[in-house]
């Protein structure tokens, strides 16, 4: 199984930055795609960015320009710098891994929260 813990959340004002953390552990030899999601107060959750075990990148419109997702395969660790940012930023933000061991999964994190004030 793969366990993945999210930190760097906070408080911060409009045009900011905050760098979000998703550590991994576990067989993470069977991670094909770490994904950050967002969910805000009465709205759906959103796919911010996806990056694949061989290092393609995608992001929400939303967010492209501002957000980068990158990896530190030494460290079991991708994170989201998120630059620029805005109040509609403002979320409990999550990272999820998908992979295969004797069958497809799909694990998440607990969630950090970021805020941005105006």
């Amino acid at each position: 199984q793969v366990q993945l813990v999210e930190s760097g959340g906070g408080l911060v004002q409009a045009g900011g930055s905050l760098r979000l953390s998703c550590a991994a552990s576990g067989s993470t030899f069977s991670v094909t795609v770490i994904n950050w999601y967002r969910q805000a107060p009465g709205k759906e959750r959103e796919l911010v960015a996806a990056i694949t075990r061989g290092g393609r990148t995608n992001y929400a419109d939303s967010v492209k320009g501002r957000f980068t997702i990158s990896r530190d395969n030494a460290k079991n660790t991708v994170y989201l710098q998120m630059n620029s940012l805005k109040p509609d930023d403002t979320a409990v933000y999550y990272c999820a891994a998908e992979g295969k061991l004797s069958s497809p999964y799909a694990i998440w994190g607990q969630g950090t929260q970021v805020t941005v004030s105006s």
